[in-house]
């Protein structure tokens, strides 16, 4: 009787592998890590997702689907649209982690890291400082949703295919920041570029607002209304609120 309690017992333990698996097989697709990086800058529609993600309709639905069946993503129905978002904060950061993992472990991130610009330590937390400190003008220049969903305190929203319009808009006594999605994210390495040859002192921040919800600047809380996109104004941008 004990001998055949112990060996049920250890097949319950072994079965959890499987369901590590689960998740695992999950996350095994480029496709479903892009979907499931853009939902950690907030709740998005299928159409949304597959336009950002640069595939079908069907497609993103598809892979979506298989998120939900392990529970990584949650889906609610507005009108006539299903709408996605992170199941929990926790699978934001298991992201975050496997990202980190990856760099740690592989030389093809290294070298991406090169070819994109990703910042340096020191580089970063220089930035991060001024970003604090409230010294530069902040620009988020991701799509205005996702500065709705949730931004850094001090930034404005200038939207990367914006920014050409609107550079006349910033001050140019002081040095402008852009931040977008994250470390392989080109939209902040774009603007950058594109405010230097303006003649602005520019540069970017290669760190998104998944990735300083645990680090040193907070987000505003997602139950605080946005203000109206007129009130999005650069000359105010950089002021801590």
């Amino acid at each position: 009787m004990i001998a055949t309690a112990t060996t049920d017992a250890r097949g319950l333990a072994r079965s959890h592998y499987g369901e590590l698996a689960r998740i695992g097989k999950a996350l095994g697709s480029p496709v479903r890590l892009q979907l499931l990086d853009l939902l950690r800058q907030g709740a998005r529609t299928v159409e949304s997702l597959a336009e950002a993600a640069g595939i079908s309709v069907a497609n993103s639905s598809q892979h979506l689907q298989q998120m939900r069946s392990a529970r990584l993503v949650a889906a609610e129905r507005k009108g006539k649209h299903v709408e996605y978002r992170l199941a929990d904060e926790s699978v934001s950061a298991a992201f975050g982690t496997l990202r980190e993992l990856a760099e740690q472990l592989l030389p093809e991130m290294q070298r991406l890291r090169r070819a994109l610009g990703v910042l340096e330590p020191g580089e970063r937390e220089e930035i991060v400082s001024l970003v604090r400190e409230g010294a530069v003008t902040l620009l988020d220049v991701r799509p205005r949703e996702e500065f709705e969903a949730g931004h850094l305190p001090g930034a404005c929203s200038v939207p990367l295919a914006e920014l050409p319009a609107r550079i006349g808009e910033l001050p140019r006594d002081r040095a402008v920041v852009a931040y977008c999605r994250g470390p392989y994210c080109t939209m902040a390495t774009e603007a950058a570029a594109l405010l230097r040859a303006a003649g602005f002192v520019a540069s970017h921040l290669d760190l998104g607002v998944p990735d300083l919800r645990r680090g040193r600047l907070r987000p505003p809380a997602s139950s605080r209304s946005p203000r109206s996109s007129g009130d999005h104004v650069p000359r105010k941008a950089g002021r801590n609120r």
